[in-house]
């Protein structure tokens, strides 16, 4: 069909999922001045249809609707049509769903939203079927209606759109708290996430869960802060439930984007770099905090996955890989048995489907999503083998099975590099890189930081995304405070000062370009995005954390690292706009409550005077990792570096080990020393007692 075809406006496009429709009978614009010139000229409404390339339900309206020719034909003929890639324009996203939830009371992707030719919104909606169906009116007569309106109803169209604007600035314009954030903030949360913790399958609430990697994150520092072991119970089930189900991929590693069911057996198959790069480190934390060798499994599996899969030569890492693969979703990694028995032989091939819970019949349309639904132990009594001998034909099993499926159709890849996803990735294998002694993630981590500062660094400011050797859309505020978030974290683990000064300055370029001098907080967007109707501010830990309580983490640790008054006192300024909407909503401000802890805590400084690189160092950095302090600070100085105090306080004045090869440790307390040490063995010491210890 795509040959008969000419391509429409978005042939031109960078954006792979805009590409995707370039051959769809719609005479489709990408969002721009000219449809809106067009509109105006022709008085006609502007169909808004915003969606992404993985998404599996902009697949199916793709092909019921925008393929259809009768429905182009209504479309082109009563409406100006723009596409909008939501990973390319997240503040457009943000700005008509929240529009779109004002109507309808849900969102959701595909997003439809009808438009005055200035791009007022005053109707929408998600997914329509082609006809009527599923209690949803055909997109078909929903086209025709809302022109109809738009031409004999127009006050009641204008009107509509002044109402819901107003509304959307109202959402937005919150002032601070009179009250300081205390504590007791997070003792609501726990509470919350208590009451809707789901004891038998882990996770919080019923059917579809998604992955609570913020939530995990805030009830381990909850469990370090109050000893409350129920926090630690919730984060280990949820995990293990998680690790063992469909939604992670068995043979593959990596998570897809949530589970259908409450017992994440079934996922929605696409895969998102954020998830990932969340998940890692929610694992990894948890590593540190119990020892359990599951955990640093998942977490190697899942950053390997990624530089195996996601990771351009470049250093950038791809934004998502499709749920569908020959137009079915999760016909990629889905199995019957019989093929894995003709794959791996009956008597293997047995053991690994019980091991699998594979079955004739299967658990998703006919075939197999792998999972572990039984105990190892389980299974190697009902097969008559040691563990061992289990693990072993399970581990060769998964090895050939892997290598089967890499010559299937594989799901599209989107290779947009999104700044604050890399952002977000950059962390994950720093810390990994720390934690799990790793030179190659801590490569894999310099790579992606060089990249994303050579590429999509100018002077000009910060760019959102690089697709296709074009990087053209100013950055968000997310973009800003998740890159900061990733220097930060791998100037910690090569101490170059190289990375920390380029964090600092875009945290006063964050600042400058998005800080609302007049109520606090930052807006989504800078002065540089002219073609929206209203700055929006958002503190909202949803799929991704919201750019404020990433910058209000950044600018924390900043204010430690640098000793910036100023930094800190923003970070609180955050915390008090959203302190009503933490207290009634606590499930929503998993990242937030973990800044808020890490605001009321004492912070545990690690100032080491040594070669980064040298055993001793690395000993003593191996002591600090081992536990879970997740509100530690590390600094490393060179013994005969006069530039690094200049730039880090803690440094000034500390003296290095006699010993010419040696390490000196000082462990401060909010900026109060005690005496250095020169030993590990000194330093674990000086240590016990504090943080969860693997």
């Amino acid at each position: 069909m795509t040959e008969q075809r000419q391509p429409n406006r978005l042939i031109k496009e960078t954006s792979p999922y805009l590409r995707q429709h370039a051959y769809n009978p719609v005479d489709w614009y990408p969002w721009c001045e000219e449809a809106f010139e067009r509109a105006r000229r022709e008085d006609k409404p502007i169909l808004l249809s915003i969606g992404y390339s993985a998404c599996h339900w902009c697949h199916v309206m793709e092909r019921e609707s925008f393929e259809n020719e009768e429905i182009a034909r209504l479309m082109n003929e009563l409406f100006v049509n723009i596409k909008v890639d939501r990973e390319e324009r997240p503040d457009l996203d943000a700005l008509y769903m929240a529009a779109v939830q004002a109507m309808t009371g849900h969102g959701g992707w595909p997003m439809t939203v009808f438009l005055t030719p200035d791009g007022v919104p005053f109707f929408g909606g998600t997914y329509f079927p082609p006809e009527d169906r599923y209690g949803l009116p055909g997109f078909a007569r929903v086209l025709v209606g809302v022109a109809r309106t738009y031409r004999e109803r127009r006050q009641d169209v204008q009107q509509a759109g002044r109402e819901l604007m107003a509304h959307l600035r109202r959402l937005h314009d919150v002032a601070p708290s009179p009250e300081e954030p205390t504590a007791d903030l997070m003792d609501l949360a726990f509470a919350h996430f208590s009451r809707t913790f789901d004891p038998d399958e882990g996770g919080f609430g019923g059917a579809p869960k998604f992955p609570p990697s913020m939530a995990v994150n805030f009830l381990l520092r909850y469990f370090h802060r109050t000893g409350r072991d129920e926090a630690r119970e919730m984060v280990e089930r949820t995990l293990q439930k998680m690790a063992r189900g469909g939604i992670y991929d068995q043979l593959g590693g990596g998570f897809h984007r949530y589970a259908t069911d409450a017992r994440w057996l079934v996922p929605h198959f696409e895969k998102m770099l954020y998830d990932n790069a969340l998940l890692a480190r929610a694992y990894l934390a948890a590593y540190q905090a119990t020892g359990n060798p599951l955990y640093r499994r998942i977490v190697e599996e899942t950053l390997d996955y990624v530089i195996r899969e996601m990771t351009d030569p470049s250093g950038g890492f791809y934004s998502t890989q499709d749920a569908d693969s020959e137009g079915e979703e999760g016909k990629y990694f889905v199995w019957t048995r019989q093929e894995i028995l003709n794959i791996l032989g009956d008597a293997e091939g047995d053991i690994v489907c019980r091991y699998f819970g594979v079955t004739d019949q299967g658990n998703f349309e006919g075939k197999n999503i792998l999972s572990i639904p039984r105990e190892k132990e389980i299974v190697a009594r009902l097969e008559g083998l040691s563990v061992e001998q289990l693990e072993e034909i399970v581990e060769r099993g998964r090895r050939i099975l892997f290598a089967a499926r890499q010559k299937r159709v594989p799901p599209h890849r989107d290779e947009k590099i999104i700044v604050a996803w890399n952002g977000l990735m950059l962390r994950a294998f720093a810390e990994a890189a720390a934690v799990l002694e790793s030179d190659g993630y801590r490569q894999v981590a310099r790579r992606n930081a060089e990249f994303l500062l050579s590429r999509l660094r100018q002077e000009k400011g910060l760019l959102h995304c690089f697709t296709d050797g074009v990087a053209k859309i100013p950055a968000f505020l997310d973009d800003y405070a998740c890159l900061c978030d990733g220097l930060l974290a791998l100037y910690e683990v090569d101490f170059d000062l190289r990375w920390l000064k380029e964090a600092d300055a875009l945290a006063r370029e964050m600042i400058e370009r998005f800080w609302d001098p007049q109520l606090g907080g930052f807006f989504y967007t800078s002065s540089a995005h002219t073609d929206v109707l209203v700055r929006l501010k958002d503190f909202f830990d949803n799929a991704t954390p919201s750019g404020n309580s990433v910058a209000a983490d950044v600018l924390l640790r900043l204010s430690r690292l640098l000793d910036r008054e100023e930094y800190r006192e923003k970070t609180t300024t955050i915390l008090r706009l959203a302190r009503e909407g933490m207290s009634r909503f606590p499930g929503g401000f998993g990242h937030l409550l973990c800044v808020l802890d890490a605001l009321l805590s004492p912070s545990k400084e690690f100032v080491l005077v040594g070669e980064p690189d040298a055993e001793p160092t690395r000993a003593m950095l191996r002591v600090i990792h081992r536990r879970f302090l997740p509100n530690k600070v590390i600094v490393v100085g060179r013994p005969d570096d006069d530039h690094a105090p200049e730039v880090i306080p803690l440094l000034r004045g500390r003296v290095p080990s006699s010993e010419p090869s040696g390490c000196t440790v000082y462990v401060c307390e909010n900026y109060t020393c005690g005496m250095p040490v020169v030993r590990s063995e000194d330093l674990e010491e000086q240590l016990v007692g504090t943080g969860l210890q693997r």
